[in-house]
């Protein structure tokens, strides 16, 4: 027996893997028509790919031995990450998405061992949609707050222009323009209902409190604004239009 430092192959898998079904009733045969592992017990076709690595390939294996029966398995030794870690929920994920069943194989000076972390079974989307059906609410609250398109998709590491930073800048361009005002005041020029917590916490260090009520720009907003001119001016050019409208009303 290999020790787990040993260089493997996926033969290795065959094995542990044999032996984990015959021990449940299965009568087990390797490379059957291109199938690493086919095996029957009653009327029930299973069918297990073998790899050392987790990857693209074997999910397209796996998923073309679909056509074949409901029940496939992927057979990967057990990964160094975490259980806990949020790869591992990834991967999780995708293979309950594929419909797949998966099995790690771990090897030890004792031996080797199979363990099933997922049984192939259909996949409910609309009981995983309600899971996260709050995350859903603020993507969608995210896009109706941004007023333009001002990032780069596929961007890391660089400061994105959220719908919270754009409120922010409006009530900055309020400021500027108006003076200090209260929260109430602002929301009169449609800041939202957030505008207080916005200034009590001040995220961005651009607000005063100069008395009960009453907040300004700092100085430091005055000079931050400079980096986003495209938003300013949009800003601007709403106060002007809100201020148009006001007058003919």
């Amino acid at each position: 027996m290999k020790t787990s430092k040993e260089k493997r192959y996926e033969t290795d898998l065959y094995m542990p893997v044999r032996d984990y079904f015959m021990e449940k009733g299965y009568e087990v045969y390797g490379e059957v028509h291109h199938c690493d592992i086919a095996m029957m017990k009653e009327d029930d076709l299973v069918i297990v790919e073998l790899k050392l690595t987790l990857n693209v390939d074997l999910l397209v294996q796996a998923t073309n031995r679909q056509r074949l029966t409901d029940f496939v398995y992927i057979a990967v030794p057990k990964p160094k990450y975490k259980r806990n870690s949020k790869k591992w929920h990834d991967v999780l994920h995708l293979i309950k998405r594929l419909e797949l069943g998966l099995l790690h194989v771990s090897f030890t000076k004792k031996g080797a061992t199979v363990e099933t972390i997922l049984n192939p079974g259909a996949f409910d989307r609309k009981k995983s949609q309600q899971r996260y059906k709050k995350r859903r609410t603020k993507l969608l609250e995210e896009i109706k707050g941004r007023n333009g398109d001002y990032n780069v998709g596929g961007s890391s590491k660089t400061k994105l222009i959220t719908a919270y930073m754009e409120t922010c800048i409006y009530i900055a361009c309020l400021l500027l323009e108006f003076g200090p005002l209260t929260p109430k005041a602002l929301r009169g020029w449609g800041t939202g209902d957030k505008t207080l917590s916005i200034l009590s916490k001040n995220y961005y260090g651009w607000f005063e409190k100069i008395s009960r009520g009453i907040y300004s720009i700092s100085e430091k907003g005055k000079q931050e604004l400079g980096i986003y001119p495209d938003q300013v001016c949009y800003y601007q050019n709403k106060i002007i239009e809100l201020q148009e409208e006001a007058e003919k009303s």
